[in-house]
């Protein structure tokens, strides 16, 4: 371990799925700079958001906690200043009591929006329209559109991204040691990139969504829902011209924020101590993008749950390497603490004594998540070598899979394989009886409940007129 104190920077983008890296096998996808992470340390090629959606993963990697323990499943609006009685101390706190000055500049995703998050400097949406006189989310339009293709209209050099990199160099330049979190908005939707990013990806050479029988694909009753929601089509029912224009524009965003990240690797690779500088990169989940018949979050199939995984610390880590272990959200404290030289691993595990050889790895991998206010929809993934077990207390579904030999996920293997998923439902009861949680399993089985549709409503964040006039009134 070297004698000073590392810096440590987070890079977090929102709803990356796990295949937009070039280095890492997407020969489609320009992505340079994230490139250059990748051969600057190790990629975690199973890597996973154990909670696949916005509120509940950010919590994870400010606690070190699962969803089960923070007790944020969904998108709950709900106040988290109690967290730290319940998971220890912020991820930046912890830091800054061990000697380290904080930062945060981006998307936090917190309630209240004043909470103590532990940082030093905080530089939210909020300092950007005090700078700029910009609103976030006026840069396109949202609601009903929010998923059709868009052009983000502020210029490239004042848009919200821009803004975030510039300060967050500055900060990066000051003197250490750091932690630091710069948190990107995309490639969440609205998928709309700034020129020319907007028209980097011709449609017609992208691949189209992987989907397979809608018995598999829908098994997960919170997949149709969120068509509704999204698209207004229950069945998925969006044309493959469609998915692979919104892909272009998906991707487009990600390249663009791949040229931000190449200006904070600059800042970082300025500093005398570059060699001693820890950076994890990494998104809170993914986007099922038209796989699977559904779009969004929040399911466990791959797209929506694996997430870019990377770790680099030249002083300490091998380069350019790829890692096949088990690796979780909750791994993020840990690395952290680890590095400031007072490991506090919470429920995660200890990633850099995993790679230089110190540490055990990961024998399994569990999720959870449910959806506040909607029927009984609770869903918990456990995954185990190469098979992952899908749980789904609407109806009591379940499904087995086989990564090794099915990695789309289009075989459901839970009747042919029933050692396997009894196995991997046990063990899933198991540790929810552990943890109290009665709502979910109780005596070693898990709960089931009769099948419901869910109906989740439209996403309309303005309403429409009842007669098409009136918007001009």
């Amino acid at each position: 371990m070297p004698a000073t104190k590392p810096n440590v920077l987070f890079v977090m983008t929102d709803q990356q799925r796990c295949d937009t890296v070039r280095a890492l096998g997407n020969a489609r996808i320009h992505t340079p700079n994230i490139d250059r992470l990748v051969e600057r340390g190790v990629s975690f090629t199973n890597a996973y958001s154990p909670d696949p959606i916005c509120i509940p993963a950010r919590h994870t990697v400010r606690t070190g906690c699962e969803a089960t323990t923070t007790g944020f499943l969904g998108n709950e609006k709900r106040d988290a200043s109690h967290l730290e009685d319940r998971c220890g101390p912020f991820l930046a706190r912890a830091m800054r009591e061990r000697g380290y000055r904080t930062f945060l500049v981006g998307k936090y995703h917190a309630h209240p929006r004043d909470i103590d998050l532990g940082y030093d400097t905080r530089l939210s949406a909020e300092a950007y329209r005090e700078d700029t006189g910009h609103e976030v989310k006026t840069t396109a339009r949202e609601g009903a559109m929010v998923h059709l293709p868009q052009q983000n209209h502020l210029p490239p050099e004042s848009n919200y991204e821009a803004w975030i990199t510039d300060n967050a160099v500055e900060l990066i330049g000051d003197d250490g040691p750091f932690f630091g979190l710069v948190s990107y908005e995309p490639p969440h939707s609205p998928f709309a990139p700034s020129p020319p990013f907007d028209r980097m990806y011709d449609p017609d050479r992208l691949p189209g969504p992987i989907r397979g029988d809608r018995a598999v694909d829908h098994a997960d009753e919170k997949i149709p829902a969120q068509n509704y929601h999204f698209w207004k089509a229950r069945e998925g029912g969006v044309d493959e011209t469609t998915v692979r224009t919104v892909k272009a524009h998906y991707y487009g965003l990600i390249s663009e924020v791949d040229r931000r990240i190449g200006r904070l690797l600059d800042a970082v690779e300025s500093r005398e101590d570059a060699e001693n500088t820890v950076i994890c990169f990494f998104s809170d989940h993914g986007e099922l993008l038209g796989d699977h018949h559904g779009w969004e979050k929040s399911s466990f199939f791959e797209s929506s749950c694996r997430v870019p995984f990377l770790l680099s610390w030249p002083a300490e880590v091998p380069q350019g390497t790829r890692n096949e272990e088990l690796v979780s959200l909750t791994d993020l404290f840990g690395v952290a603490t680890t590095a400031a030289g007072d490991p506090d691993l919470r429920e995660g595990t200890d990633l850099v004594g995993m790679v230089n050889g110190d540490a055990a790895p990961r024998e399994r991998l569990y999720g959870y998540h449910e959806t506040p206010g909607l029927a009984p929809n609770f869903t918990a993934m456990v995954r185990e070598g190469d098979w992952k077990y899908v749980f789904m207390q609407n109806g009591g579904r379940e499904q087995l899979f086989d990564l090794s030999d099915d990695p789309h996920e289009l075989t459901d293997l839970s009747d042919d394989r029933p050692e396997t998923t009894a196995h991997l439902r046990e063990a899933a009861a198991r540790k929810l009886d552990a943890e109290g949680r009665t709502d979910f399993a109780e005596n070693g089985s898990l709960r089931r409940y009769p099948y419901r549709r869910i109906d989740m409503g439209r996403l309309v964040r303005e309403p429409y007129p009842e007669s098409p006039g009136d918007v001009l009134d």
